[in-house]
Formats: structure tokens, C-alpha cells, sequence
């Protein structure tokens, strides 16, 4: 896993880098869930490569859709989901979402209500001054603002009905059983009567008994109801569940995976507490385990190469990494690693070829973790190209929102990159960039 801060990444995050939403790279979540979700991307009329799945580093129960085609999956939605049904309605859900051009619809109701509260706000002022009474003026503002939150309240309400229908029309059309969306809509609900404060998914996905009712019986007329899921979806599903649990719940493995439970997705949660919880050799030998068992699975090869490498053994490393990406060839998130294994070498054919992987790593601008910048800038210093090093210093300084040191670097970046080159083209767009940046 690459853990990378919403708020240093640039591109269809700009809506969560604004919230500071820890967003946390893993190839094999991201893969998995984009891969299950594909049918009904194309149920929806999307092309299913234009849509990015990003996942959240939060327990809290949610999802939602910014900054066009982007699913926001939090960490602690696919561990609050009992099966991969229920993960696969509430994806829907937000894929009708994007399929009804919601967040466009979101916004222009948002302007619409700004307008209905200074309207009222300006008619109750000048009521008040004609009658010479400050408090006409304020209850007008008053009355404004409920009928902006009402407003707000009736458009949320119907934009999630109707991404409920749109949901549901997909996993109909992508032979995917509806019970999953009543099942997880009805535990929210009882988590909500619980707990009236509310979760974060009801919070943001307000729950109505038209909601679940209109669910119930769409699910209920469906011929596709108690059936089984396409076939490997509750199987990655388990895998990526148990690899969450370990990463970010290790505490929690051994409860949730007894010792009589010897599966596959249970030996993975193992493996990763171990390792989360810095008993490493307990981590190595569950990992080669699980390696014996699928030697060709390039996630347990990742694994164990992420092991080695953070604790200081990227010699070791490097051949797993190798392995992983001849199952996987082009995967950023394992070229990456990759590349710090090079660097550390140190000699000018390895630092080239670190380069070259990091290059390939970073096509996907919008993609790619501020740690690439940070180690293309190391390996073009250790081989004497200082242009563009100080261009990838430049690049990760903007994405940090470090707008000082990202105009030095773009400054000294321009003075050393030949004039018209590529380099140089990035470089002064970066100066644009980091001039237009508050901060």
C-alpha cells in the first residue's frame, strides 16, 4: 500500500484535497473493485476506464463520487460490508450518481438556493427598513435560510431515490442480485435508530422509508433475488476485506479470523497484522506461505517485497517486486518500489533504469503518488541532471501545497532546461500552476 494525503495530489482529487481526505493506494483493492465494477460502468453507459476508484483511509461507513468519474470508497465501508453484494449496490448507488450527472445537478441547486437566500434576504431588509423595524429584516433572513436548507434537504433526497433506481437498473442489467442494497440500507437504518446521531452514510446519503421501501420492492420482483454473485467476486471481495482488517485494524485480526478459520483471505489478514504489528518474521514466513500456495499471485509477492524493503533490505526486495510486475507489467504502485530499490544501488545504469521506471509510473498525473516526484528528483540529482531534478522537486512541491519552494524549483528549472523542451513546457506550466495557488 501507498498511503498518500488527498491533500497533496492534484488532478480528480481537488474536491477531496480540500477535506484533507487520506486517500491510500493499493493496487489489489483498486484492481479488484474496478474489476467487479466494470459491467455495471457499462450497464451505466460509462467507459469503464474513465472511471478511477480511489480508496479512503477512514473507518467511517461511506462513499461518494467528486471531481467528475472518481468512486471515493472508504476502507471502512468495505469492512462494514457483509458480502460482496451489499459492497457492489452501494457502488452502483454512487455510479448512478455519476450516470445522472449529479455533482453537476448538485451545484447548480446550490447556486439556485444561494440566489432564493439573498433574494429573501434583500425583500426582508427592505421590508423592514419601510417599516422601520430591524427585526422584519431579520426574520426575512431567517425565513431564507430554512427555505435554502429545505431546498437543499428535498434535492438530496431526491438525487439519492434516484441514484437508488439508477443502482438498481445496473446490477439488474449486470446480472448482480439486488439483496445486498436492501440488506446494507436496512442495517443503516437500524444503526441510525441506534444511534441518532447517525453514521457518516446516513449523514450523506440520508435515509427515507420511501428509500427502503422502493428498494424492497424492486428486490422483491426481481428474478435475480437470492442469487449467486458472478463468479471471483466473493472471493476478492474476502481477500481484500481480510487485507484491510490488517492494515488497518491488525488488533482486530485475530477476533475476526479464529484459528479455525484457515482460508486463503484469513492466512492474508495474518500475515499483514504481523506485519503492521512489526513482528517480522511471523509476517515473512505467513507470507511465503501464501506465496507456496499461489506463486503466481503478484499481490503476495508485493507483500512480502514491501516487508523486506521497509526494513531495510531492498537487495532482497527487488526480485519480488521483479516477479510481481512480470504478472502485473506497467503497475505503477509496483514500479515504484521498484525504483527505491535501484536508487539505493546507486550506480548510473540503475539510477537510468529507476528513471525510466518512475517515468512510466507517473503518466497517470492525476494518479500519482507525491512520493514518485520525491524519488525522480533523487535519481535525476545522483545522475547530474539538475533540470529535472529540480522540475519533479517542483512538481512535488505543488502537490504538497508548498507554493514558495514550488516557484524556486520551477525558477531553477527554467534556467537549466533547454528553452522549448518538454521539461521546460511542464516547467512553465507549473509556474502558472503555483502562482495561481492560494497559499
Amino acid at each position: 500500500m501507498v498511503l498518500a494525503l488527498a491533500t497533496v495530489i492534484v488532478g480528480p482529487l481537488a474536491a477531496a484535497q480540500a477535506q484533507r481526505i487520506p486517500v491510500v493506494r493499493d493496487a489489489e483493492i483498486e484492481t479488484s473493485i474496478h474489476k467487479m465494477l466494470t459491467p455495471i460502468f457499462r450497464a451505466a453507459g460509462l467507459n469503464p476506464g474513465a472511471v478511477s476508484i480511489f480508496l479512503v483511509n477512514d473507518d467511517d461507513v461511506n462513499a461518494f463520487v467528486a471531481g467528475g468519474q472518481n468512486i471515493f470508497v472508504y476502507a471502512g465501508l468495505i469492512l462494514e460490508a457483509h458480502s460482496a453484494d451489499e459492497l457492489m449496490a452501494v457502488l452502483a448507488h454512487e455510479t448512478g450518481h455519476i450516470a445522472g450527472g449529479h455533482l453537476v445537478r448538485g451545484s447548480e441547486q446550490m447556486e439556485r438556493s444561494r440566489l432564493i437566500a439573498t433574494i429573501g434576504s434583500l425583500l426582508g431588509a427592505a421590508a423592514g427598513a419601510a417599516a422601520g423595524r430591524g427585526d422584519a429584516a431579520m426574520a426575512g433572513a431567517v425565513t431564507a435560510q430554512d427555505m435554502v436548507r429545505q431546498n437543499m434537504v428535498n434535492f438530496t433526497r431526491g438525487i439519492e431515490s434516484s441514484a437508488d433506481q439508477a443502482g438498481l437498473r445496473f446490477l439488474a442489467q449486470a446480472g448482480i442480485p439486488a439483496d445486498g442494497m436492501l440488506s446494507f440500507l436496512k442495517r443503516m437504518q437500524d444503526a441510525e435508530l441506534a444511534h441518532p446521531s447517525g453514521s457518516e452514510y446516513t449523514r450523506t446519503h440520508p435515509l427515507t422509508a420511501d428509500r427502503i421501501e422502493a428498494v424492497q420492492d424492486a428486490v422483491d420482483k426481481s428474478p435475480l433475488r437470492g442469487g449467486a454473485m458472478p463468479p471471483g467476486y466473493d472471493d476478492m471481495f474476502a481477500r481484500m476485506r481480510a487485507k484491510l482488517f490488517g492494515f488497518t485494524q491488525p488488533q482486530a485480526v485475530a477476533r475476526v479470523y479464529p484459528p479455525s478459520d484457515t482460508g486463503i483471505p484469513a492466512q492474508y489478514a495474518r500475515a499483514v497484522a504481523a506485519y503492521r504489528n512489526n513482528y517480522f518474521p511471523d509476517a515473512l514466513g505467513r507470507t511465503d506461505a501464501l506465496i507456496k500456495a499461489e506463486p503466481r499471485n503478484p499481490y503476495f509477492l508485493e507483500l512480502r517485497g514491501q516487508i523486506l524493503l521497509e526494513t531495510g533490505r531492498l537487495t532482497e526486495a527487488r526480485p519480488y517486486y521483479e516477479r510481481a510486475l512480470a504478472l502485473l507489467p506497467g503497475e505503477p504502485l509496483l514500479l515504484i518500489p521498484l525504483a527505491q530499490t535501484k536508487i539505493d544501488r546507486g550506480s548510473d545504469t540503475e539510477l537510468r533504469s529507476a528513471i525510466r521506471d518512475l517515468q512510466r509510473a507517473s503518466v497517470d498525473p492525476e494518479k500519482t503518488p507525491p512520493i514518485v516526484w520525491r524519488l525522480l528528483g533523487t535519481a535525476y540529482g545522483k545522475v547530474g541532471d539538475m533540470g529535472n531534478a529540480a522540475l519533479a522537486l517542483a512538481e512535488d512541491n505543488l502537490a504538497r501545497g508548498d507554493k514558495p519552494n514550488a516557484r524556486a524549483q520551477v525558477d531553477r528549472a527554467l534556467q537549466l532546461l533547454p528553452r522549448g523542451s518538454p521539461g521546460w513546457r511542464r516547467a512553465q506550466d507549473l509556474q502558472r500552476e503555483a502562482e495561481d495557488k492560494p497559499g
